[in-house]
């Protein structure tokens, strides 16, 4: 059983760190020449036979959830699909163009938003005019994101003959009272029925996402929650805090912050709800990640295999991830850019031939060896350092991680460290301690940017 103190000393204000350095230290502005020369760079250096990953964001939902924080159109207008996935394949080739060979898909990921809000014949438009220009990798992994009130057979039909093998489910809390307050009414016969029907058509993995932290969630609810999510045996439960952060959503400001749990409360329905996973044969994979030991992503992880971007935990680690459509965000390794956050701005990019590039960050040398402990971490549990960081690790790292191992949370070794059995709870708080943006600025104000670990 997990230590309430630890839980509540750790509780702190970390990022997810699907990227290093983190959204909050990007430039504001970079130049999208600049960013075109990167990815070609890149591109030319990189082992085309890895492949390339591909996210692409459809904004569109018919009704506000409360609690998303993500970028988001809400509309019950569906004849804006097609206008969406004109400029999508707009964008893509201009990417195309910055690409001197044909790319190789490995990994594909629909998310939003709604996908499924998109009819399947306009998801298969989009999805074949990009095959044409691509070579699918026979390794590759497609996944998308489905609303279990609108996702139909026929979304899942469509999606797994063009090659989708993995839907991840949005349940969040299946307590009436707490979908009422969050406006997301969705029984929960609906998820089995989706799930089953997945299952049928021969998806290989079902993932659902849940939040503990909601407001008016309960113990019981949760317990209850969890229950009926384990009785459906998803073979992944993405199992997150939810983020308050209404000064960047302002759906969040909708509901009463009275109505959320305290602090107490809330580590209390993680611990209730990681127990009952653990007890029910699931695996901890790390920073809120549970399946079960048949799924491929708990096999990645036992062989080293496992790997983490925008997308989250994944099996297929590329150097070079391609995101389209508005607010995406895409990585070469060594750069970061970030489409506009609003569609007219997008929409006039693309209209113009142009990338719509928002912001973004160039790597230093520095930056890339420091992500890759981060990475090591999250991924492996355990990272070495290299000679000429030994400096600015002793300086900047080692003061947090003597505190961490006063904690049983990690064990210092030379050369190196490795997480804990325990500090598999904490992955959040030890990869902090190799972000030098964080750990050069303590002495400073603490700023409302990221969500608290727990």
């Amino acid at each position: 059983m997990l230590n309430p103190d630890l839980l509540q000393k750790y509780n702190v204000q970390v990022p997810r760190y699907t990227s290093y350095p983190t959204v909050p230290a990007w430039n504001e502005h970079i130049e999208v020449k600049d960013w075109e020369g990167a990815f070609r760079k890149e591109f030319d250096a990189s082992n085309q036979q890895k492949g390339i990953s591909l996210y692409i964001h459809l904004p569109f939902c018919e009704s506000l959830c409360t609690y998303c924080g993500c970028n988001k159109r809400i509309t019950t207008n569906h004849g804006e699909e097609i206008d969406y996935i004109g400029a999508i394949l707009a964008e893509w080739a201009i990417y195309c163009g910055l690409m001197k060979e044909t790319p190789i898909i490995r990994e594909l990921h629909l998310g939003g938003g709604t996908p499924t809000f998109f009819s399947p014949e306009n998801l298969e438009k989009l999805l074949t005019s990009i095959y044409k220009t691509a070579v699918i990798h026979p390794e590759h992994e497609f996944s998308f994101e489905g609303h279990p009130n609108n996702t139909t057979r026929e979304h899942l039909q469509k999606l797994y003959d063009l090659g989708f093998r993995r839907v991840s489910y949005g349940v969040q809390d299946n307590d009436p009272e707490v979908q009422r307050i969050i406006n997301r009414i969705q029984p929960f016969t609906n998820v089995e029925q989706a799930t089953s029907t997945a299952r049928e058509i021969g998806y290989l993995s079902v993932n659902y996402d849940l939040i503990y932290g909601l407001p008016r969630q309960t113990i019981t609810g949760m317990i209850n929650t969890i229950k009926q999510v384990i009785s459906q045996r998803p073979d992944r439960v993405a199992f997150y805090s939810y983020a308050h952060v209404p000064w960047t959503s302002r759906g969040q400001r909708l509901f009463d912050e009275n109505d959320l749990p305290g602090a107490g409360e809330k580590l209390e329905l993680y611990r209730t709800g990681k127990e009952l996973f653990i007890e029910n044969g699931y695996v901890d994979i790390g920073m809120d990640h549970f399946a079960l030991p048949t799924d491929d992503l708990y096999v990645a992880s036992t062989e080293g295999r496992l790997h983490r971007n925008f997308m989250g935990y994944t099996t297929q680690a590329t150097n070079i991830l391609v995101g389209l459509g508005v607010s995406s965000i895409s990585s070469t390794g060594s750069a970061f850019a970030q489409n506009s956050k609003t569609l007219n701005n997008y929409y006039q990019h693309i209209k113009n031939n142009i990338l719509s590039i928002e912001k973004g960050f160039f790597l230093s040398d520095e930056d890339v060896r420091f992500g890759k402990y981060i990475l090591d971490i999250s991924c492996r549990g355990n990272t070495t350092f290299q000679l000429q960081d030994l400096d600015t690790i002793n300086t900047y790292c080692l003061p947090e991680l003597k505190k961490l191992e006063a904690d049983k949370l990690v064990i210092l070794m030379d050369g190196g460290v490795k997480i804990t059995p325990l500090g598999k709870n904490f992955i959040r708080n030890i990869c902090s301690a190799f972000d030098l943006y964080i750990q050069k600025n303590k002495a400073g104000e603490e700023k409302k940017i990221f969500s608290r670990a727990i």
